[in-house]
């Protein structure tokens, strides 16, 4: 149940560096970095988690976000410490991440399950003691042909993919701004259908 009192925690799974800024396995990241734009505001060292954060309101709601500056399979540390910090609850917890399988460009939403393989879910799943916090899962495809997904993930997008791009990230931030101001049905039926 939401808390109206309380801030919702948005945490952009990536990988800290350039490396990997502009790999598909930092589109959480690249949503985060949006939303703080849509705040005014710049990241900054988060006071206690292993992040960078960024506070203030979306669209009038409080929201924290936090970007890891731990790699992919240890960033639930960050945002459990994050969540500690500012007292909020798993049930306003939101994680934006890639998602293997969804073709590239749609945006998935729900609320709990497994972690699909994805590191970065199983490491928060293994902090927060729950897997019960909102995901927006952001479609990155399947790898062509045999290549290792483990590679995939870690690769620059496609220059088809650049193109579109910043539309897939201004929808996954719209996403994250609809489940706290409006809920996740209003969300899954604006979002699941395109």
């Amino acid at each position: 149940m939401m808390d109206r009192q309380l801030p919702w925690l948005i945490a952009g799974l990536g990988n800290p560096g350039k490396d990997y800024a502009q790999t598909r396995h930092n589109i959480g990241y690249l949503v985060t970095d949006l939303l703080a734009e849509r705040m005014g505001e710049r990241f900054t060292k988060h006071r206690r988690a292993h992040a960078d954060s960024v506070e203030g309101r979306l669209d009038g709601t409080r929201a924290v976000l936090i970007r890891s500056r731990s790699y992919m399979n240890e960033s639930g540390a960050a945002i459990r410490a994050a969540a500690d910090y500012s007292n909020i609850p798993i049930s306003q917890i939101i994680v934006v991440h890639d998602e293997l399988d969804i073709e590239f460009g749609a945006i998935k939403i729900k609320v709990g399950g497994g972690d699909g393989g994805h590191n970065g879910i199983k490491s928060t799943k293994k902090s927060l003691g729950s897997g019960d916090f909102y995901r927006v899962r952001v479609g990155i495809g399947r790898p062509p042909g045999r290549q290792d997904p483990a590679d995939y993930v870690l690769r620059s997008f496609g220059s088809s993919e650049r193109k579109e791009l910043p539309l897939v990230v201004d929808s996954a931030a719209d996403a994250v701004e609809v489940i706290i101001n409006e809920g996740i049905a209003v969300a899954q039926n604006r979002y699941h259908s395109k």
